[in-house]
């Protein structure tokens, strides 16, 4: 992950909820790159660099599930967020998304959501065998 805003890639083909949500994720510190078309997301995919991919389930021509299974091979290490009006979805149709916020789901959940699946790994840390010592209290 970069110095920079986190860049979220956020995919719906409702105007009206495409604008509010970029409106308040830019305003919660992430940069947004949108798409209202999930044929026109694969061609974005394929030219820029995002941190995560937000997509909504219901889109025309292909869901959000469809299209995270896309990402996924364009970009598998790309944490993925999909978003629906029902609060649970079958396991078929969450393969490819490390999260689901459906109906109930408040805006605070969704960003907190957001910041941990983008949060920094920890650099695996590894020492020499001659600088362990294991204490055995037993």
């Amino acid at each position: 992950m970069r110095d920079e805003a986190t860049i979220v890639f956020y995919v719906d083909d409702n105007a009206k909820s495409r604008r509010l949500l970029t409106s308040i994720l830019r305003e919660s510190g992430f940069e947004v790159i949108t798409a209202s078309d999930p044929l026109e997301a694969l061609g974005v995919c394929k030219e820029i660099s995002f941190d995560l991919a937000l997509l909504d389930q219901q889109m025309p021509k292909m869901t959000g599930s469809q299209l995270a299974q896309e990402i996924k091979f364009l970009t598998p290490d790309i944490p993925i967020v999909l978003i629906s009006g029902r609060e649970a979805l079958p396991p078929t149709e969450l393969a490819f998304v490390d999260a689901h916020f459906g109906s109930g789901t408040t805006l605070d959940e969704l960003l907190d959501g957001l910041r941990t699946l983008v949060r920094p790994k920890l650099p695996l840390v590894r020492m020499s065998r001659s600088n362990v010592r294991w204490a055995d209290s037993t």
